[in-house]
């Protein structure tokens, strides 16, 4: 990849918050032009189902950059408007849609993707929650060159980090944008030297759901819930059912005894410490108001 003074026109795609970052660091720099912000369309959110713009949004309309929010980047008869731009790199982000062979040969040098992982670990829409789910030491960002199959693109370059033993996903999720976002940046302004992914050593991650955050005791140790509750806060959540048949949340917890916490006893004879909980309509509590509600 080579450049010369003009600078370079970009077409980026991304939705959550973490693509905000690397949409300012080049939306902010003289060495690109950002064209046009696809993402994905408003959606209702919360019980009352007020219908939310995605993050990107905003932060493009806060740029003065034109927003496209296709149902289906692949279907729309707009994605023919893609094809007149002057788009030197399609840059993805979280983008949240697969892309058709079509749309990623539109960029003239290349359609490129940062993806908060060290390909090929964990391809696939959660790998930072399964970075701390699995108690890897380490993780980082990658951009690759984007190719049809997912996240499988040749490897452009990467940045390590290490994950703190107590490491939450809200930590490392804004840590891993910032630093995604500066790679990006120097990425694209370097010739680069494609290196293809090990096939050996490609785990994958799926999408998560509320059902990917119920964890039993009798099942699993302290260990792996807690590294549940460092990951999946807020989104699914972590939630355990109670003797009573209710559903208990764990807001937040321990390996180590503490001030306020409530033990629950776990599988292998471990213990995890609940400092933060909520029962079903209830409002949090520490664990030990919790455990005196429990009384009778």
């Amino acid at each position: 990849m080579t450049r010369d003074s003009s600078p370079l026109h970009l077409v980026f795609a991304g939705t959550p918050a973490f693509a905000i970052p690397s949409l300012e660091a080049l939306a902010n720099n003289s060495a690109f032009c950002v064209d046009l912000v696809v993402t994905q369309p408003d959606r209702p959110v919360g019980r009352k189902g007020v219908i939310t713009p995605p993050p990107v949004k905003i932060a493009a309309q806060g740029l003065s950059v034109p927003v496209w929010q296709p149902e289906d980047i692949n279907a729309e008869t707009r994605s023919s408007e893609l094809q007149a731009l002057p788009c030197d790199f399609l840059v993805v982000v979280a983008f949240g849609q697969i892309l058709a062979p079509s749309i990623l040969a539109i960029p003239m040098i290349a359609p490129i993707n940062l993806h908060a992982s060290l390909l090929p670990r964990w391809r696939g829409a959660s790998p930072i929650q399964h970075a701390i789910l699995a108690g890897d030491p380490e993780t980082g960002v990658t951009v690759q060159r984007m190719v049809k199959e997912l996240d499988a693109g040749p490897v452009l370059a990467q940045e390590r980090t290490p994950i703190d033993p107590r490491e939450t996903y809200a930590s490392l999720h804004d840590r891993l944008a910032s630093m995604g976002a500066r790679l990006l940046v120097e990425t694209l302004q370097r010739p680069c030297e494609p290196r293809k992914q090990s096939e050996d050593h490609v785990t994958h991650c799926k999408k998560l759901s509320r059902a990917s955050g119920v964890v039993d005791p009798k099942t699993m140790t302290a260990e792996e819930i807690d590294r549940c509750v460092r990951a999946l806060h807020p989104w699914p959540g972590v939630t355990l059912m109670q003797g009573d048949g209710r559903m208990l949340k764990i807001l937040a917890a321990d390996l180590k005894p503490s001030a306020g916490a409530a033990k629950l006893a776990c599988r292998d004879a471990t213990t995890l410490y609940l400092l933060r909980v909520q029962t079903a309509g209830g409002k949090p509590l520490t664990g030990q108001e919790w455990e005196r509600g429990k009384r009778p």
